[in-house]
């Protein structure tokens, strides 16, 4: 199984140095998905959203497979 790095892109660029083992692709952009709506969750109790704000995931060589905006994560109606 591959390993996939999460790199969070919010007010602090934060790199990911331990990773997670992961079946594939999908499974990646799934796992940054729950991630990403977890750190906009967060971000909602402190009494803001950055929709622009992101997580990308990138392989083991450090290339960028896939990038989730916390905009995309949720669905927003008003």
């Amino acid at each position: 199984m591959p390993r996939y790095y999460f790199n969070i892109y919010n007010d602090d660029i934060t790199l990911d140095d331990e990773g997670a083992m992961l079946a594939d692709d999908h499974a990646a952009r799934a796992y940054t998905i729950k991630a990403v709506r977890e750190l906009a969750a967060e971000t909602c109790r402190l009494g803001h959203l950055i929709g622009f704000h992101r997580v990308e995931y990138v392989d083991s060589a450090q290339t960028v497979i896939g990038k989730v905006r916390f905009d995309e994560a949720v669905i927003i109606t008003l």
